[in-house]
């Protein structure tokens, strides 16, 4: 797990090692590494996962020195594809076996990849790079576009010192004031976009090289279902460092707790509003050391300045905050956590919006609107325009489906990528392996939430391994009293979150 930047401009080194240290935090074992051919610069900084030893930082060289790549995330399959492929390894990590299965087969060698990644090729012969980012955008990738001059970055901070004349995209501000987040790879800023996750770019093209099919499947079996969940767990403890896990006491990190084996577990609460009893009764069960982490609610403010000062965008969701100091505190002993995301957009956990798409026929932009904003405006432009890629679907179960796999998801990665990296830690979620995404991809509700139940073959496959008071607990978000951690100050705004998205962007127009 890494940062990432490049640019095809001309730039000042120094300039350039500025910003790559403006994201130090994302790769403390070997940072500042950079490499330079003409106006090419591609700077790394590796946070070590896979094979400590130095020999796998990076910017990576082919063995014939004619190609060059930077890269972020981990490929799990990576021994695997080593050996289905006769890759000749020289050292024990993911980078050397992407770059080579890249050299000798090209783009297609994507599809052959179980992991999370953002990584750039650059052929110093032919003056010529490769970008691409994983199917669903687990590790985050940005960029500002001047014809074929490209700027990339795996934050949005270090581009803003290398960008002229920075502006607010005023359709984000909607976005984000009407839907908490951003959509259609738009970002707060104008001049910087967000590379499309299942994308590749080659040769002045962005091409697509992974789509879900929502079309009707059967149901799995639930031996098949077990053994992709498990399968994609235990892929998801590859690593030379200790692995611990999120352990909320909610049914999906307490399946990923259970089947990992983790010895550290974390939680983290208000000392009055927590989750502590259900996350005690699973690290009971499980026999981890288990790590309740309290939150002063008056550190809140204080600590949201500094993370919107950090990354120079709004927060999308107020537990980003709680998130960041437990990630804090976890540092000390893990530098790999498991986390449960990806499982409420696999099995429908949203029941109150899964429930209503799957009983109507007729897509009601309005009453999607009325299930799913949090902002009080009346801007339904901007609801049909966050849908607007999935209404070819057609079927409102599908619609929902699809936008929750694909863009509310992304808000969702985005925070905990972000809490997790500013504290150089990795994490890993199972769920939202391609597998199980695409094995799932359209099959009913009446699968997903028999009987009325959510998450039923969750509940039913794992009921063994699960204590009987987490299967049966009624599900509950992360928990932050937004209307106690506000109160203190004096914010405008018709509603709660209405004063959370005014206090996020006055706090950036007072950094910017």
């Amino acid at each position: 797990m890494c940062g990432i930047l490049f640019s095809n401009v001309a730039i000042n080194k120094e300039v350039f090692l500025n910003s790559l240290n403006i994201m130090k935090h994302r790769g403390p074992t070997a940072p500042l590494c950079v490499y330079q051919s003409e106006n090419f610069m591609l700077g790394h900084n590796r946070l070590s996962i896979l094979d400590l030893d130095r020999r796998s930082d990076q910017p990576f060289f082919s063995d014939d020195g004619r190609y060059v790549i930077i890269f972020n995330g981990e490929i799990y399959n990576y021994k695997e594809l080593a050996s289905n492929y006769l890759i000749q390894m020289r050292t024990n990590s993911d980078t050397e076996l992407l770059l080579k299965l890249y050299i000798q087969y090209g783009p297609q060698m994507l599809n052959w990849l179980n992991g999370m990644f953002s990584f750039i090729v650059l052929d110093v012969q032919q003056k010529s790079f490769f970008v691409a980012r994983d199917r669903m955008g687990v590790k985050p990738l940005y960029y500002n576009r001047y014809g074929e001059k490209f700027i990339f970055s795996s934050e949005i901070a270090p581009l803003l010192p290398l960008v002229h004349n920075i502006s607010i995209d005023q359709e984000a501000v909607r976005q984000y004031k009407k839907m908490r987040c951003f959509f259609n790879d738009r970002t707060i800023y104008n001049e910087i976009k967000e590379f499309p996750p299942g994308y590749y770019y080659e040769n002045g093209e962005f091409i697509k090289y992974w789509e879900i099919d929502y079309s009707e499947k059967e149901p799995p079996s639930d031996e098949e279902l077990e053994f992709l969940v498990c399968s994609a767990v235990e892929y998801r403890k590859i690593a030379d460092v200790e692995i611990g896990s999120y352990l909320s006491g909610g049914l999906d990190s307490t399946i990923v707790t259970a089947l990992a084996k983790v010895e550290h577990t974390w939680t983290v609460g208000f000392e009055d509003f927590n989750e502590f009893q259900w996350s005690e009764i699973a690290a009971t069960r499980y026999n981890t050391i288990h790590h309740p982490i309290l939150f002063d609610p008056d550190r809140f403010l204080t600590l949201a300045r500094e993370l919107i000062a950090i990354k120079k965008e709004p927060l999308s969701v107020p537990n980003e905050v709680l998130l960041y100091h437990m990630t804090q505190q976890a540092s000390a002993k893990n530098t790999v956590i498991l986390s449960g995301e990806g499982a409420d957009e696999l099995f429908f956990g949203y029941d109150r919006i899964f429930r209503w798409a799957s009983s109507t026929t007729d897509f009601d932009i309005r009453a999607f609107s009325e299930l799913y904003t949090y902002g009080s405006e009346d801007d339904i432009e901007i609801v049909e325009d966050a849908l607007a890629p999935f209404m070819k679907l057609k079927y409102p179960q599908k619609i929902v489906a699809a936008f929750f796999q694909q863009a509310h998801l992304r808000g969702l990665l985005k925070r905990l990528d972000s809490a997790s990296m500013l504290n150089s830690v990795e994490a890993r979620s199972p769920f939202l392996d391609y597998r199980l995404i695409e094995r799932l991809a359209g099959v009913s509700s009446l699968y997903k939430m028999k009987d009325g139940i959510v998450k039923a073959p969750l509940k039913r496959i794992f009921k063994d391994i699960v204590p009987a008071e987490i299967v049966n607990r009624k599900k509950v978000g992360f928990p932050v009293q937004l209307e106690r951690v506000l109160s203190s100050e004096k914010i405008e705004g018709k509603t709660t979150f209405d004063k959370w998205f005014n206090f996020n962007l006055t706090t950036l127009g007072e950094i910017l």
